[in-house]
């Protein structure tokens, strides 16, 4: 019985022939050690994996109450600046919104059978809680701290009473009922750092404050007019994935 040659998904046996053939003729061939792309590549930015994004206005996930505290939270983890907008302003809450509606919200691209055990600090949490239970429970927990302590909601204390329980946070030094606060905030810091840099067509990163901040250039999909150009700004101004769609 023949044994049938595999291929990568998406490759048809056509294409392994052609890239063969091709081969083949680069190895006997004595014109040059390499070989120079001119022009642009005939290829459609996100045709094949389009970015998941959302066209509805308002909170996806959040209740109106949730989406207080985690704006809140945001705002005291990327203060507004001399550099920047806040975490609010920029848009962190409606991205974790946005994410916590879509795939990851779920986790439904990870595998996600038993056995469920405590891990190192390098694996990260190992619960089988998805990131929207552990919002949804995280949330609800970090007021019920705060209603015990000081008779308050998170949105309701001082700047410097927020800053003071998300540093006890940070350090394990506060505990919740029912809920692991530290990995809340840990879940929370990593969700708003995404949201600040991430493309804005993921609902944060307003107006690309953050890539104009560092000189980012963005999205951008050539840069070999710029490959050989060292130590200089190239005062380009960022692009974003929104941008490349609305060409398409």
């Amino acid at each position: 019985m023949k044994k049938r040659a595999k291929t990568l998904p998406g490759v048809t046996r056509r294409q392994v022939l052609t890239w063969s053939a091709l081969g083949v003729a680069a190895s006997v061939s004595q014109a040059a050690d390499a070989v120079s792309l001119k022009g642009s590549p005939g290829w459609t930015p996100f045709s094949d994996n389009p970015p998941e994004t959302f066209d509805q206005q308002g909170w996806l996930f959040f209740t109106d109450e949730e989406a207080r505290t985690v704006e809140a939270l945001v705002d005291r983890l990327i203060p507004n600046d001399e550099l920047s907008i806040g975490g609010k302003e920029a848009g962190c809450a409606v991205f974790i919104d946005r994410q916590l509606k879509g795939f990851y919200g779920t986790f439904e691209r990870l595998y996600m059978e038993g056995p469920f055990q405590k891990g190192t600090s390098e694996q990260g949490d190992q619960s089988a809680l998805v990131p929207q239970q552990r919002y949804r429970q995280g949330l609800a927990a970090l007021n019920r701290y705060v209603q015990t302590t000081s008779q308050k909601n998170f949105v309701d204390l001082t700047p410097e009473q927020q800053d003071a329980l998300l540093h006890d946070m940070e350090a394990g030094k506060v505990h919740f009922d029912g809920f692991d606060a530290q990995s809340l905030f840990l879940e929370v810091l990593n969700n708003t750092m995404e949201g600040f840099f991430a493309d804005p067509i993921y609902g944060g990163n307003k107006e690309m404050v953050s890539w104009k901040m560092l000189g980012f250039p963005g999205a951008r999909y050539d840069y070999r007019d710029y490959i050989e150009r060292h130590n200089e700004d190239l005062h380009l101004e960022p692009i974003s994935i929104a941008q490349w769609k609305a060409k398409g």
